[in-house]
């Protein structure tokens, strides 16, 4: 069985097309929010109810966001639990450690990651026209889809795959890079003079070693980045200094 979100509703072209296409070698559910929910990492709803409409025999419309959608899925909606978890494909890249950190279309795979369940991440690149292929993107996941065993996935990993419209290099394996915005802010006026902002709509800049992902996708190759859910930094968690700044820090305990 196959569990499907995403964070633009379960309407979006990017979910559907990506559904189609596994339905071909298995059992497909998709539970993903009622409208878009970009941009809200692993938020959970806590301080209102949920509703979840049953919208066909396979596919479930919740008031929430992605990581709701993974948690209510996996607890409540199916009779058991999926063998994969796909998140997307999302019209527009999550890459480097900025875009994973906000991404709601991570976020669902790495909710997936913490229940212990195989969960990957797929968005997709625009070509020059502002075109996604999405049909693409989905022939690549079902390819990859068929030779995956769900035993041998490495646990507490989140797959994050970014894939660029075709013609495409091949497939990479990268890390994370940085993207920066400029502007990050837009500041306008509104029709009475007032300022009000734009966050993050500025051209990205993409910084990082030639093997991160915002460089690697530029050479039109699809990036494959492995994502820890555990974020320990253990070298500095065994560094003396690092240590002593907190161990000595002159404190009188009750």
């Amino acid at each position: 069985m196959i569990l499907l979100t995403n964070d633009d509703g379960f309407y979006s072209s990017g979910i559907q097309v990506l559904r189609k296409k596994l339905e071909s070698i298995g059992k497909v559910t998709v539970v993903a929010p009622d409208n878009e929910k970009s941009a809200t990492s692993l938020a959970l709803t806590l301080h209102h109810p949920l509703r979840v409409k049953k919208i066909d025999a396979s596919t479930y419309a919740v008031s929430g966001t992605p990581a709701d959608c993974i948690y209510l899925a996996v607890q409540n909606i199916l009779p058991s639990r999926p063998d994969f978890i796909f998140s997307g494909m999302n019209p527009g890249p999550n890459l480097g450690q900025q875009d994973i950190s906000y991404s709601g279309t991570v976020a669902g795979a790495l909710q997936g990651t913490f229940l212990d369940i195989p969960s990957i991440a797929v968005s997709t690149l625009p070509d020059g026209k502002g075109r996604f292929h999405f049909d693409f993107a989905a022939d690549f996941i079902l390819s990859l889809t068929k030779r995956m065993i769900p035993d041998f996935f490495p646990r507490g990993i989140t797959i994050n795959i970014n894939i660029p419209a075709p013609p495409v290099q091949g497939v990479k394996l990268t890390k994370l890079g940085q993207k920066r915005y400029n502007p990050e802010i837009i500041i306008k006026k509104d029709p009475r003079e007032r300022d009000y902002f734009w966050i993050g709509t500025g051209t990205p800049r993409a910084i990082g070693d030639k093997d991160s992902d915002v460089q690697i996708i530029q050479q039109r190759f699809i990036t494959v980045t492995p994502l820890h859910r555990d974020m320990t930094d253990y070298k500095i968690l065994k560094n003396n200094q690092f240590q002593s700044m907190f161990q000595e820090t002159e404190y009188e305990f009750s």
